[in-house]
């Protein structure tokens, strides 16, 4: 067994990120002196390990401030179009090693905080993960903040300062328990507030149509202020920036119309103003239509569009005495891209702003907005498609839904001339749905509103032109596009695994870190002996320090030398991790009934959080730990088998477990997931992928070689042909003796000792309303795994498949993704050039 690394071995993995700065040391210990006794320490005479982080991070940060400054200077100067980024969520994780990597400063600070007698890893575990964010989407919006700086684009993040952000899961007798995630708590060192950029946001009133045009009065104020957090390019001295809405209640809150002895309560009120940004909805690929959910979406779009607004009218060549008053050329300066349907309301505020505020004609106002917007669509399954009801919006937006009943009006006419007769092309393709509650279809919303429509990897772009956007692709095909998912390289290899950043560098140099098509290059070491060597050490390396920690942090002991098997990303039916299970009890079932047999040994782990309000995501997860109980405990298995649920999945915990895991498991349905960014994660990482033909699997397969991925289970078009003819579960359930035999022991007592009907909600589902057919994967699945555990017994060619995934990667850099938005979407050209740093000469 390879012996554990020393604290030396640790420190002397970082060449790649960044030779450069070393001599910035005697700096940073000067400057890591001046904050902890000045900023921190004040009248304590001992420090914690929290004024150390916070010392470190306000040191980092010194470096950031004069490069966010000369970067917006720098815009101004040259008055670039400018890309707006509007996400409900940016799931960032951890900050400190990010920037470190990006200005090239980790070295220097590793070799700064040993001299004086610290240990950096120690501090950068203090920082709290900001986990604004569910899962993909939120996560892809921070992967696209970090290409847009990397690519020397001038772009901003707007979202929501949410001052809980997703919850943290307990694990309690193998149930979810959610915790609020506080965040904020002990501060946060990368953001500024801004409060001379805090904006009014307006709700609730009555419009009044007068001589002088469309006024919204009697509104109720609440106010929003901004605070920024610097976003680095890597090594480019380009610093971006993120500015996040924080609700508050205006000073005369409630207080105008307070009674007598009525001011204490007006005063408690004005928490109903500040709810808006209290917590994030902790809901992933599921809408929930509540108020408060309606107004954060308004409330950041509405800031925004202020803000967006204000700095157009400004900047004009870095002149502040010239002001644009033509909001005609709005698109020739400003791109706004909307993440998913959350930010749509940007499209009828916009309207309003022009048309009621800025006196434009309807047409002129129309075309700016169209040829402004852009739309992000993440998913295809139903259940996540916001659809908003009329009364909600007369309450809350009034104004709003008049501009959103003449836009459907205008679009309705349209299509009838384009379509005489077509009553039920109308009905399909209006933004009104009629039923028992009237609704706004967001989606059709955006669509109409944006000259761009976009999907996240080909088979989804395919699928919305076909199936659930169809009728929008036909009367307007120029529309459509498809731009497939990336990641940051920096933060998903060189950060979190500067083992194997360095081993490919040494072969092809460190380009490749910016330009990741470059890892093609390493095709030509697929049979070099050395090579094949060093990649499967780095990966023996990254596995023993994660065995490492799950014992530290799960008190689990596991075998370094298994196959990690890994499975995480939200739990939801679609992504099938009742698949997994049944492949766990079948492994089970086969290791009890041949002990003797070579079994290629596997550790799985399963992680993920589930909706609070999602019954079946949360008994997915008590499965999971139950089958763990009793196979973890079971001496005939030993440590051939062992199955951990890793409790509280987030950024900074896939930063661990990716560069320790053999395979990745994505296995949704053909047709179901969107595209997935974990799949590219490991792949990037050196997993080999099991997987179905869904979302991004699909190129991943093109560009490494089918052959080179665990492909298996029906197509999109099996899964469509089997909706026709019907799926019946039960058919496979008497069919397959092993598929009977792990539902039973599910449906029995076998994983619930003493509580039988346990998970009888699962197997009912299962058995009778599985929409997302587990079962008629399930024997391919099986086959496939038996392909995995062979090849994994032969760690050479093993190691040469990990090889051609790793050169297959290129694609898969958020860079070529938002080159492809720049260029195709926003009428924008990326570029490596670099700016001068604050101390240089411009």
């Amino acid at each position: 067994m390879a012996k554990p690394l020393t604290d030396q071995d640790k420190r002397k993995q970082i060449s790649v990120r960044g030779l450069a700065g070393v001599e910035n040391v005697a700096d940073l210990k000067t400057n890591f002196n001046r904050h902890l006794h000045f900023t921190l320490v004040k009248d304590r005479n001992v420090a914690t390990k929290r004024d150390y982080y916070f010392a470190l991070a306000n040191t980092v940060r010194d470096y950031l401030v004069g490069r966010w400054i000369r970067t917006q200077q720098h815009y101004y100067e040259k008055d670039p179009k400018r890309v707006y980024y509007l996400s409900l969520e940016f799931y960032m994780g951890r900050t400190l090693q990010n920037t470190m990597v990006n200005l090239a400063l980790e070295n220097a600070c590793d070799e700064a905080t040993y001299q004086l007698g610290l240990d950096m890893e120690e501090l950068q575990d203090i920082e709290e993960d900001a986990g604004l964010g569910n899962g993909g989407l939120g996560r892809l919006a921070a992967c696209f903040l970090d290409s847009m700086a990397s690519l020397g684009l001038a772009a901003y993040g707007y979202g929501i300062r949410y001052e809980f952000g997703i919850f943290n899961q307990k694990i309690v007798n193998g149930w979810q328990v959610e915790e609020a995630d506080d965040w904020l708590r002990y501060g946060n060192p990368w953001e500024k507030a801004r409060p001379e950029y805090m904006r009014p946001v307006h709700f609730y009133g009555r419009v009044e149509h007068t001589a002088d045009g469309v006024k919204w009065v009697d509104t109720q104020v609440v106010l929003a202020l901004p605070y920024d957090t610097p976003v680095p390019g890597y090594r480019n001295n380009i610093v971006n920036t993120m500015r996040l809405w924080s609700a508050k209640a205006p000073c005369d809150f409630n207080l105008k119309d307070f009674n007598v002895g009525g001011y204490i309560q007006a005063v408690l009120d004005r928490n109903l103003a500040e709810n808006i940004s209290r917590v994030l909805y902790p809901n992933d690929n599921f809408f929930e239509g509540k108020e408060l959910r309606l107004k954060q979406e308004y409330f950041v779009v509405a800031a925004t569009l202020q803000d967006i607004i204000r700095r157009f009218k400004a900047s004009k060549f870095g002149s502040t005495e010239f002001v644009r008053l033509d909001l005609s050329t709005l698109p020739d300066k400003v791109a706004i891209q909307l993440n998913d349907t959350h930010p749509a309301m940007a499209i009828p505020e916009l309207m309003r702003i022009l048309v009621d505020m800025e006196k434009l004609s309807w047409e002129k106002a129309w075309d700016i907005v169209v040829r402004t917007c852009a739309y992000t669509n993440h998913t295809v399954l139903p259940e996540a498609l916001e659809r908003w009801p009329i009364d909600l919006f007369q309450n809350l937006l009034p104004r709003h839904l008049e501009i959103i009943y003449e836009i459907n009006r205008r679009h309705l006419e349209r299509i009838t001339k384009l379509y005489p007769g077509d009553l039920d092309r109308l009905r399909r393709m209006s933004l009104i749905e009629e039923g028992d509650v009237k609704k706004i279809n967001m989606a059709h919303l955006c669509i109409v509103g944006s000259h761009a429509v976009n999907g996240v990897a080909r088979i989804h772009s395919e699928i919305i032109k076909n199936t659930v956007f169809k009728d929008f692709y036909e009367t307007d095909p120029q529309k459509f596009q498809n731009k497939t998912n990336g990641i940051t390289p920096r933060r998903w290899l060189v950060m979190c695994n500067p083992g194997l950043a360095e081993v490919i560098a040494e072969r092809i140099g460190e380009d490749y870190i910016r330009d990741l098509d470059q890892l093609k290059q390493l095709l030509e070491f697929v049979d070099d002996d050395s090579f094949i060597r060093d990649v499967a050490k780095i990966k023996q390396e990254n596995k023993m320090k994660f065995a490492a920690y799950l014992e530290e942090h799960y008190n689990v002991k596991i075998n370094p030398n298994s196959m990690f098997d890994v499975h995480v990303k939200r739990i939801h039916e679609y992504k099938r991790q009742l698949l997994n299970c049944l492949h766990i009890i079948t492994l089970y079932n086969r290791i009890k009934k041949e002990p003797n047999k070579s079994w290629t040994p596997r550790t799985i782990m399963i992680g993920g959080k589930a909706a609070p309000g999602y019954h079946t995501a949360k008994m997915i997860i008590k499965l999971i730990t139950s089958i763990g109980d009793i196979v973890n405990n079971d001496p005939v298995v030993g440590d051939r088998l062992k199955v951990i649920f890793l409790e509280n999945y987030r950024v900074t915990l896939a930063e661990k477990v990716i560069p320790a895991s053999d395979l990745s498991e994505q296995i949704s349905t053909a047709g179901t997931e969107a595209s997935g960014t974990g799949n590219m994660k490991f792949m990037l990482n050196g997993a080999l992928t099991i997987g179905t033909m869904d979302g991004a699997n699909v190129e991943m397969a093109e560009e490494a070689g089918e052959e080179n991925l665990f492909i298996f289970g029906m197509r999109v078009e099996d899964v469509e042909a089997l909706d026709k003819k019907g799926y019946d579960a039960v058919s496979y359930y008497n069919r397959i003796p092993e598929l009977k035999q792990a539902m039973d022991q599910i449906s029995g007592d076998t994983f619930s000792p003493g509580q039988p009907d346990l998970f009888k909600d699962l197997v009912n589902m299962l058995m009778h309303h599985d929409r997302f057919k587990v079962f008629a994967d399930y024997e391919d699945y099986i086959k496939c795994q038996e392909k995995v555990s062979a090849l994994y017994k032969n760690p050479k060619e093993w190691t040469k498949m990990v090889i051609h995934n790793i050169a297959g990667c290129g694609k898969f850099s958020s860079d070529r993704t938002i080159s492809q938005y720049a260029r195709e979407i926003w009428g924008m050209e990326p570029s490596l050039e670099k700016i001068a740093a604050p101390d240089d000469p411009r």
